[in-house]
């Protein structure tokens, strides 16, 4: 295949860059905020309603993301319920990207001190309180490591977009693998886009990492 083919193929998958993107950010800030949700809840509730939520990211964790979206996206439609492409992936990869960070966030929560926590409440502050000014901040700095993995997580998730119909890269290449059946080299330019995102982001958080890790 000529330079002018490999360009061309090139240019046509870098369409698909925006949408590999999107999916990725909202469906990690969607993972996040379930994370986050999780693990505040955890602290705030019973013992019931913790083993409860135990429970729920025990079960999330072993579905597998594909299967996920293709029970919000086909699935949900049976009982009356339609989303889009979008609020698929974001619900899917959410729900079980965010019982990995809740699980993150836990093992964060234990590396704050108790010393401190017994301090903030002698001082007066409420539970509520204390997990806010006390116990969040440092968890998060803790979980600066886990953060970036499930970030990466998510990215690499995100090929799954295709199966219902978001143009991403990986649709792009098998639009364009079906029309040229150049399948070797579409799909290793696509490999190599996907590395070059991977690459940039992981640097990116590596910086991020060093300025906001707790030691």
């Amino acid at each position: 295949m000529s330079s002018g083919n490999m360009l061309a193929i090139f240019y046509f998958l870098l369409e698909g860059i925006g949408n590999t993107l999107l999916v990725t950010f909202t469906c990690f800030l969607s993972a996040f905020f379930t994370g986050l949700t999780v693990a505040v809840l955890r602290r705030l509730s019973p013992l019931p309603l913790q083993k409860i939520l135990d429970a729920m990211v025990f079960i999330l964790r072993g579905i597998p993301i594909l299967i996920a979206v293709f029970l919000v996206y086909f699935g949900l439609p049976s009982i009356g319920i339609y989303v889009s492409p979008l609020v698929a992936m974001n619900l899917s990869v959410g729900l079980i990207s965010g019982s990995y960070l809740a699980e993150v966030f836990r093992g964060a929560l234990k590396l704050v001190e108790p010393f401190e926590i017994t301090v903030a409440k002698v001082a007066g502050m409420r539970q509520l309180q204390v997990i806010v000014n006390i116990e969040l901040p440092q968890m998060l700095r803790f979980s600066v490591p886990g953060i970036i993995n499930e970030f990466s997580s998510v990215l690499k998730a995100t090929p799954f977009a295709y199966t219902v119909g978001i143009a991403e890269i990986t649709k792009q290449a098998m639009s364009l693998t079906a029309i040229t059946l150049n399948g070797l080299q579409i799909y290793t330019l696509a490999g190599v886009l996907y590395f070059i995102i991977y690459k940039f982001f992981t640097l990116l958080a590596g910086v991020f990492e060093k300025k906001y890790r707790i030691s």
